[in-house]
């Protein structure tokens, strides 16, 4: 969180190719139909499981999806690419077409599928936009709760927190998967949400579907003290009181803040 300012997968969205990802290739002429047998939904929607989840959580109809997915059209020609890494897009599940909306909320995290989606579940017909059915690969990477809802423990740090010398209280939502720590004066990537403690919530980069690149000579003491004992991959909620948040600065928030803080990447 910088100390001057608070730094859908629409359609628009789904048309573009992730920056620097090499174009996905054609999808083959068998897999443009499901295979015989598959069943469909009371929507119309067909799908098959290509590697099942691996987590236990599920995504609420209000909640976030951090996901990578390819598309192809009727003619097996890749309309959009992202890749299921680090940089994924999380994305709010509501503001998803309705095909992939429905897939999603079956799914666990580390599952991935192949949909045939209707024409009616897709694009439904819009000028400009592939047409007929669409294929799908999706792979939910992970199945976050809506941030616009504080945690439960926003009003101070439970006995499950560890609280430091400095006063700043820290609990690992999930560990990281390794990797070097950041440095004090480094560069990190990472996705985060903030809330006051009567549970207002008042900055977040998925709400602004942004990761942020920050330098941590350039945020918050908390952030600062607190960032650095993550690794990649890891999610963790602070407690930051206010002397290393914005110490009652005008026009910025008061108090003790919390936020969740998701460590994306530590840039070389």
């Amino acid at each position: 969180m910088r100390r001057a300012l608070f730094p859908l997968l629409l359609s628009s969205m789904l048309l573009a190719q992730a920056p620097g990802t090499p174009p996905a290739p054609p999808l083959a002429q068998e897999l443009l139909t499901p295979p015989e047998g598959t069943g469909a939904s009371s929507t119309g929607l067909r799908s098959v499981v290509l590697r099942p989840g691996t987590g236990t959580q599920r995504l609420a109809k209000d909640g976030v999806a951090a996901l990578g997915f390819t598309g192809w059209d009727s003619q097996g020609v890749a309309f959009t690419h992202v890749p299921a890494d680090a940089l994924a897009p999380r994305v709010f599940v509501e503001r998803l077409m309705p095909g992939m909306r429905e897939a999603l909320l079956q799914m666990a995290p580390g599952e991935r599928r192949r949909l045939w989606i209707p024409e009616s579940l897709a694009f439904a017909g819009a000028e400009g936009k592939p047409k007929g059915t669409v294929v799908m690969e999706l792979e939910l990477i992970d199945a976050l709760p809506n941030p616009k809802q504080a945690p439960e423990d926003v009003a101070g740090p439970g006995p499950d927190a560890v609280v430091l010398r400095s006063g700043l209280a820290t609990k690992v939502l999930r560990p990281g998967t390794g990797g070097e720590h950041p440095r004090r004066a480094g560069y990190v990537v990472v996705h985060y949400t903030g809330w006051t403690t009567d549970g207002k919530m008042f900055d977040s980069s998925v709400v602004k579907r942004s990761h942020e690149l920050i330098r941590l000579t350039e945020v918050i003491e908390g952030w600062r003290e607190g960032i650095p004992l993550m690794t990649p991959g890891e999610r963790r909620r602070f407690w930051v009181p206010q002397h290393m948040a914005y110490r009652g600065e005008k026009g910025m928030p008061k108090g003790m803040l919390v936020f969740d803080v998701e460590l994306l990447s530590v840039p070389k």
